[in-house]
């Protein structure tokens, strides 16, 4: 049986016990050791979600923005979600995708910024929301991309959901596919998307 790899060495790593206060001020070290095990020692600490969320734009070394994530992932909960949301309108691919993976590990806090997300006004970050849901469990995933087929009226927005819902979706959706096709009759790349992901879920 492989052995899951414990979070609590790496906390250990801190070294010298230090106080909440010391860990914070670690974090703006000139040592990138010093600004990775601050990161990491602070995912004991719920008070430290603000802290380790403005680290990241700046954080130039992906350590330690690595460590931060992780604590984040490791506090939960629908604060740290939500200010990891944030990031999707980040410049940084890095970053994006490692706030999407850290969100897609938190199914019910994500869960509950879902259809915010995907209403925002913004095209990119709809299609990082349904990149999201990619690997999100949670039972409303099918729901969510069926709306965006649906009613989205961004051609990429709602060819990234079909090519998803191709993967997840199950005959309830295959109506929502045709329907995007109608909506977007003119676009013989939707016309193709659609008929590839009704192929593949009759496959299933």
């Amino acid at each position: 049986m492989a052995l899951k790899k414990s979070v609590t060495p790496a906390i250990e790593d801190a070294g010298e016990s230090l106080s909440f206060a010391d860990l914070i001020t670690r974090l703006s070290s000139v040592s990138v050791d010093e600004r990775r095990q601050a990161a990491l020692a602070l995912g004991q600490y719920p008070e430290a979600v603000l802290p380790l969320c403005r680290i990241l734009p700046a954080e130039s070394d992906r350590a330690v923005r690595d460590a931060a994530l992780g604590s984040l992932r490791r506090l939960g909960g629908v604060e740290v979600a939500q200010h990891l949301a944030d990031f999707l309108r980040s410049d940084d691919p890095m970053l994006r995708n490692g706030v999407i993976e850290v969100l897609q590990e938190m199914p019910d806090a994500t869960a509950s910024l879902v259809e915010t997300l995907l209403r925002d006004v913004d095209p990119d970050v709809r299609i990082f929301t349904v990149n999201i849901l990619e690997s999100l469990k949670h039972p409303g995933v099918e729901g969510w991309l069926i709306s965006v087929v649906e009613q989205d009226m961004h051609c990429n927005v709602v060819a990234t959901a079909i090519d998803l819902l191709g993967e997840v979706g199950s005959p309830h959706a295959l109506a929502s596919l045709e329907s995007a096709a109608n909506r977007f009759a003119d676009d013989p790349f939707i016309r193709f998307a659609v008929d590839m992901a009704k192929a593949r879920i009759r496959q299933e």
